[in-house]
């Protein structure tokens, strides 16, 4: 057994999408071979509605799929697929762009106010960037939930894991998506594939990745200081964290306890051409996408 290294920490930065939306984002829009195959990664928290309500009117995307996983408020989508939906709290939605879907995404508040989910950007490998597009909504009661012994609480929303396989299928990433919550002081470890690259996402409590140089755990946690934000002792509130090589994942919780993403996937390791929503292999296939756009022949009729 080997515990995967802790190559990077970093907190997740402020950005505004869509027609306004405020959200952090933890990667993304820069090196496509740092989580290849996963190239975007956002967090939309907010409890202010003006912060999220103008949403994310019709866009396109085509080469990638897109898993969508809401914590509180809801989000209503709709597509060129003739598709739509309302997720929920604990809901999932799935979306293969491949040859081209155009969609619109409108986040809503629950009765405090309060929204909060997140969005991940899977790529998909050259054969089939151009694949008939795809859609599934998933209800939270279908998401497996494990209950450890010791009050270990993982959702297993996408792989296989503790014996549990998640509802979402199909995606050519194959990757393994888990909620995890720790309880507070509890040291607890997770397999992961040593064929996948491999990131956690905390997003509530505190808690520390233990390293392979330095067991007692990596310093990772933000404080504060004015406008200057320091990493130290432990990992905290929008923290991302890369993982190296090895088999296994360890976390210390802190006093709160800890909730984070684990979330891993075979790397494609393909040439990525990437413009906004769209993402191919070549600049070429951009400037094909773009000219589909223009002349109305972006969405390809069903085979």
């Amino acid at each position: 057994m080997s515990i995967r290294p802790v190559t990077e920490a970093r907190l997740a930065q402020p950005t505004v999408e869509g027609a306004g939306v405020k959200l952090h984002r933890a990667f993304g829009f820069h090196d496509p071979s740092e989580l290849d195959p996963f190239l975007l990664f956002d967090d939309f928290r907010n409890e202010r509605p003006e912060d999220y309500l103008s949403g994310f009117p019709w866009h396109p995307h085509r080469g990638i799929e897109t898993i969508t996983y809401v914590l509180s408020g809801t989000v209503e989508h709709g597509d060129s697929l003739g598709n739509r939906g309302l997720l929920g709290a604990g809901d999932v939605q799935w979306m293969t762009a491949g040859s081209g879907i155009l969609h619109q995404e409108m986040p809503k508040g629950n009765a405090a106010g309060q929204m909060h989910g997140f969005q991940l950007w899977a790529n998909l490998p050259g054969h089939l960037k151009m694949t008939q597009p795809r859609y599934q909504d998933v209800k939270g009661a279908d998401i497996p939930e494990i209950i450890d012994d010791d009050g270990t609480i993982v959702r297993v929303i996408i792989g296989e894991f503790w014996g549990r396989r998640g509802p979402v299928d199909g995606i050519a990433a194959d990757p393994q998506y888990l909620d995890i919550t720790v309880p507070a002081g509890l040291r607890k470890t997770f397999k992961v594939d040593t064929r996948r690259r491999a990131f956690a996402y905390v997003f509530d409590g505190t808690g520390r990745f233990a390293d392979a140089s330095r067991p007692q755990g990596v310093l990772l946690e933000k404080e504060v200081k004015g406008t200057e934000v320091n990493i130290r002792d432990l990992s905290g509130d929008r923290t991302l964290i890369r993982f190296g090589a090895g088999d296994e994942v360890t976390v210390q919780a802190g006093e709160r306890g800890v909730r984070f993403l684990l979330i891993s996937g075979a790397p494609i390791e393909e040439p990525v051409a990437w413009h906004g929503p769209i993402v191919m292999n070549t600049q070429a296939e951009i400037r094909q996408a773009m000219a589909d756009l223009r002349n109305g022949s972006f969405i390809r009729p069903a085979h």
